[in-house]
Formats: structure tokens, sequence, C-alpha cells
């Protein structure tokens, strides 16, 4: 069994548009034996894009968010104060908190991180599936 984290664009294209999933991502996702994750950064994320007017589609999504989630096999990943911590000391120049607090959240999970991003490949010692 792998543990898989879903980055915020990752969780949203499975749920809504999996084709825009890559090949093996979609597989990983998908594969029965595969525990998934959805950080509870995903939805802060998801809620501040459509407070500032960026993305009025997640208004749907933020309001089912826990329905979803479970609907899709996944179970939500609380934040810590261990991953805040190790969130801000990466040492990864790489500014935006959601990034990094699901880098954190991947290495003390020991869960491959399911993104397209590719600033992840820089930080050494995670597992990126794409």
């Amino acid at each position: 069994m792998t543990v898989l984290l879903l980055d915020t664009h990752a969780y949203v294209w499975a749920l809504t548009d999996p084709e825009r999933l890559s090949g093996r991502a979609r597989s990983a996702i998908e594969a029965a034996n595969n525990a998934l994750l959805v950080s509870a950064a995903t939805a802060w994320e998801m809620a501040i894009k459509y407070r500032a007017g960026k993305w009025p589609e997640a208004e749907v999504l933020l309001a089912q968010h826990d329905d979803l989630t479970s609907r899709l096999g996944a179970r939500g990943l609380d934040i810590s104060a261990a991953d805040a911590i190790r969130a801000g000391g990466l040492d990864w120049d790489h500014a935006d908190p959601f990034d990094r607090l699901l880098a954190a959240q991947s290495l003390l999970h020991r869960a491959a991180l399911v993104t397209r991003d590719a600033a992840f490949h820089e930080l050494r010692g995670l597992t990126v599936i794409w």
C-alpha cells in the first residue's frame, strides 16, 4: 500500500475531471490498495482563492468538501504543529505556504505527493507522483 497526499489541483481534478490527471496519477488514485489523503491545507487554499474571487467554482467544492473527500475514498489530514514547524523549516527556496505545508505533510506522513507542480522535484526526499 502506498499513501498518497493529493495536491489541490489533483484533488479537484480527481473529483471533477479525472482526464486532466496524468495516467500515472490517475492509476495511483484509483488503485484500491492505496490510501488517499487530502490536507486541510487544500480546503484552506480553495477557501482563500474563492473569497478573493480567483476561483468562484470552488464554492460547491467547499460546501461539500467532507462528502466529496469521502466519496473519493480519501480521508482528511489535519494540520498539526509538527506539520507547520516542518513546513517553516524546510530547506527549500519556495515561498508558497500551501506548497510548503503539503511538502512537509508528505515528508512527515511518508506519503507520496500527487502533483504536476515541478517545483516539488527540487525538494530532496519528497516522492512525487505525476
